[in-house]
């Protein structure tokens, strides 16, 4: 069924089946007794290579019921139908399987997609069947981890497939990396920052391995001072590509990407019902055909996809402005999917979560419904306000006349990046909120920090050998040279490069080398977070180890993440409105 219509007169609207129990506040399946139960479906096989997505079927609705049938709860995961019989995917239990549909709560898949949150239910196999699956390799972390934070890479494309989406710039693009927001979402749950990278940006892209619908990899070469949005569809390039430039650029190690073309705006926010958005001025932009006058418009299908991508209406009529107008879209689509009259509606739910599944591209590892509810388990209860939109700072590209591209402000940006891999929060996030958390978690920071505090050797007594985890290539060298000839660390040695790559620096050492960490640590900018202590005292002459991690950017560049955002860098919080002008 069309996410956009109700299909043919006989059909029933999937909707139509759930209603709001009052009593409860839950949606509950209404049941026809005697009506047939759905058959099975058979499941689609998720994680292949590449997998080119097809028109899915509705799943079959029960017959109209002739009389008022019965209101029963709805269904739990592994829960059947009344009568004991169950269907659908699940190991078999006495003949038995597991019901074909899901209940997901509190932010599953549109949340997923620009953070906000939403329910719905929806039958498992038909879900999934929405779904396309791409193969990223190693390009990973391997699986985000309930205990870590996490990082998802949303990726917008200026794919113009779909009818009406010629007119929109190079009709024949393959796809490129036209909107990126790097979504990191914080280890306590309690808040997260949105990082845009401007598509102009330029930058190098590493050689990408990339799978190809025979099952071979073909290894796209790397390529120096180009367009950081030709790191997808350019050569070939899958998303694989554009998570290892995002890691190259910021350091930080995507987990999962989710992509999506110009038909999830036109459809989600014909969805939600339209997105409100608010005009400083009014605009004529002949590009993108968007006409509104100024002051509050509700928008969606065309509209929206026009506000999205106009650069010509707002500020200075370049890319950095486009990207603040598509974060107010996104922060003010967020307020809408959790306001209730989206909560309360079951159509809404069911119509959301259609058209995110059906325009989710995603990797092998959350390629289901299940994975992805995993996922949005993590998420469901952040508050918008402690969601943070912010761009990486950029500077005109110097080697241009004609200013094009941009290149990064390191400046800005270091302090920036800093923040995010050390998972502090752009915004002032509530006691209230983190209080359930914070008892333990206290008293493991306070032993931790204790390390840092006391007394530090003279350089010429610490003894440490440096090995390269993740830094740039070479950083044990610079490091060893640095600390040598800039600090009079003479007992230091390079190890060259560690057995395994690691994230966060780390420095291993004894209780009676304390005093040489703590030291080590003041010189190099370490955050208590990366001293490591063993259980037992080392010999008088044993080093101490540091291996530099994918946060190491430079020899005598602070590790330590700033507590406050630089000033000057651009941020707005998801749950304030902000008009473009």
């Amino acid at each position: 069924m069309d996410a956009q219509s109700r299909g043919r007169a006989d059909e029933i609207d999937p909707a139509d089946q759930w209603v709001l129990n009052p009593r409860t506040g839950n949606y509950e399946l209404r049941l026809d007794s005697s009506a047939a139960q759905p058959s099975q479906q058979q499941r689609p096989t998720v994680g292949a290579p590449r997998r080119t997505r097809k028109t899915p079927t509705a799943p079959a609705a029960p017959a109209a019921p002739e009389a008022p049938s019965p209101v029963v709860p709805g269904p739990r995961r592994g829960d059947g139908p009344p009568g004991g019989r169950r269907g659908g995917r699940s190991r078999r239990v006495g003949g038995g399987g597991r019901k074909k549909a899901l209940m997901i709560t509190g932010g599953t898949l549109a949340f997923l997609l620009v953070g906000g949150s939403v329910a719905a239910y929806l039958y498992y196999d038909h879900l999934n069947g929405n779904l396309n699956v791409t193969d990223i390799g190693n390009a990973g972390s391997g699986g985000f981890k309930k205990d870590q934070p996490i990082n998802i890479l949303v990726i917008g494309t200026d794919k113009r497939s779909g009818a009406g989406n010629e007119g929109y710039g190079d009709k024949d693009s393959v796809g490129h990396a036209d909107t990126t927001i790097l979504f990191h979402v914080s280890k306590d749950r309690s808040n997260a920052t949105a990082l845009s990278i401007p598509r102009d940006l330029i930058t190098s892209i590493p050689e990408c391995p990339t799978k190809q619908p025979d099952g071979s990899t073909k290894n796209v070469p790397a390529e120096k001072g180009t367009r950081f949005n030709t790191s997808l569809g350019q050569s070939g390039r899958d998303p694989g590509c554009t998570m290892r430039t995002v890691k190259e650029i910021t350091g930080i190690q995507v987990d999962h990407f989710m992509m999506v073309d110009f038909n999830a705006v036109k459809n989600l926010s014909t969805a939600v019902g339209g997105v409100p958005v608010c005009l400083e001025k009014d605009v004529n932009d002949k590009d993108s055909k968007l006409k509104l006058s100024a002051g509050e418009h509700r928008l969606a299908g065309e509209d929206a996809l026009a506000f999205v991508r106009t650069r010509h209406a707002f500020g200075n009529q370049s890319d950095l402005d486009r990207i603040k107008t598509q974060q107010q879209f996104l922060g003010s689509m967020m307020r809408e999917m959790k306001s209730k009259e989206t909560l309360t509606s079951p159509k809404k739910f069911l119509s959301l979560a259609e058209v995110a599944t059906k325009s989710l591209t995603v990797d092998s590892g959350i390629g289901s419904i299940d994975k992805l509810t995993d996922l949005a388990g993590e998420l469901k209860d952040m508050n918008l306000k402690n969601i943070s939109f912010t761009t990486l700072p950029v500077v005109d590209n110097p080697a241009e006349k004609v200013k094009a591209t941009v290149v990064v402000n390191q400046a800005q940006a270091d302090p920036l990046l800093q923040m995010i891999r050390g998972d502090v929060s752009l915004t002032e996030v509530e006691k209230k909120e983190k209080a359930a958390k914070e008892s333990a978690e206290a008293q493991d920071k306070a032993k931790q920090d204790a390390l840092l505090q006391g007394e530090k050797a003279p350089a010429g007594d610490v003894r440490v050998n440096i090995l390269n985890g993740g830094g740039p290539a070479g950083s044990a060298s610079t490091t060893l040279n640095w600390l040598q000839n800039s600090k009079g660390v003479n007992r230091a040695s390079n190890l060259g490069n560690a057995p395994a790559k690691i994230s966060a620096t780390q420095l291993e050492f004894a209780p009676n080398q304390a005093a040489q960490a703590r030291a080590l640590a003041d010189m190099m900018g370490l955050p208590a977070t990366a001293l490591k202590v063993a259980a037992a005292d080392a010999g008088p002459k044993t080093p101490m180890k540091l291996t530099l991690g994918a946060d190491f950017k430079g020899a005598g560049i602070a590790l330590n993440a700033p507590q406050e955002a630089p000033e000057g860098v651009q941020r707005v919080e998801a749950d304030k409105a902000v008009c473009a002008k």
